[in-house]
């Protein structure tokens, strides 16, 4: 499920400021850049290409820098750009206000579904969950029809809120086997579920398969914020959920995060793997 958030309570100008601080770290020397390598230490955080995990991997087109933001005392500051020098404070300030909408948003659907309080939340949002920002940027690329900029997938958080380039398209969805473009609308954010919020809710709210497509002529900028549970939290549908008439869809699992990378890499999607 796609959805744009429209007063959502982020001014414009604001979100105009996310870009811009966005922007002027990609245009940055590639060494200043790369003081903020993921290389550096190991692991997914910091600038830099995809992590390597299959012999078959296909490289997306684009550059990224990962950021953890959530639970605070795990925020690797040395990670996070001094230049320009308003990147951190930005950043800062909206993650927290994209926790609150998350917040929100996790709350009306645990209603929708009679569940009660915090059946979604505790763990997808809770004291211990994680949330990182993801600043994507996508060169020009000659090959635009050969290349993704993001191979088809699916996310593996619980939710994925998502700033679009204000003028650049390039998010496709997947809806009944065709590619539908997911038009920009500057003032608005994208709400995506990932396969978490598909396997907690036992498959009543689905979790898209999308892409992003290249550019010849124009470089592209996006910029998510994705949440899911400390890797050593078990999720599962929640009991409430499993009846005869829809018995159990998935089995329970820890790191699904981690395992819907490798799956993607793969050319998998990681809740099929999880079937039962």
């Amino acid at each position: 499920m796609i959805r744009y958030a429209i007063g959502h309570g982020i001014s414009s100008s604001f979100l105009d400021k996310v870009r811009e601080v966005a922007t002027q770290f990609f245009e940055l020397p590639v060494e200043e850049k790369q003081n903020y390598s993921r290389e550096i230490y190991g692991g997914q955080e910091g600038y830099g290409d995809d992590v390597i995990v299959s012999e078959k991997q296909v490289l997306d087109w684009l550059y990224r820098l990962i950021l953890q933001v959530f639970p605070e005392d795990q925020r690797r500051l040395d990670l996070w750009p001094e230049i320009p020098t308003d990147f951190r404070e930005v950043l800062r300030e909206y993650a927290t206000k994209v926790k609150f909408i998350m917040h929100v948003l996790f709350k009306a659907m645990e209603k929708s579904l009679n569940l009660e309080e915090n059946s979604f939340l505790d763990k997808l949002l809770g004291e211990k969950a994680q949330m990182r920002a993801r600043f994507n940027f996508y060169p020009r690329c000659s090959r635009a029809d050969k290349v993704f900029g993001l191979k088809p997938h699916i996310d593996g958080s619980g939710m994925t809120v998502l700033l679009q380039d204000k003028e650049v398209e390039g998010l496709q969805v997947l809806v009944d086997g065709i590619w539908v473009r997911v038009p920009i609308v500057p003032a608005a954010i994208v709400v995506n579920l990932g396969g978490q919020m598909q396997i907690m809710s036992n498959g009543i709210f689905k979790s898209p398969v999308h892409r992003a497509v290249t550019n010849p002529e124009r470089m592209r900028l996006s910029v998510a914020l994705y949440n899911a549970p400390d890797p050593e939290t078990e999720i599962g549908p929640v009991e409430k959920l499993i009846d005869e008439t829809r018995p159990r869809s998935y089995k329970n699992v820890k790191n699904y995060a981690y395992i819907n990378y490798e799956c993607t890499q793969r050319g998998e999607l990681g809740v099929e793997t999880l079937k039962i």
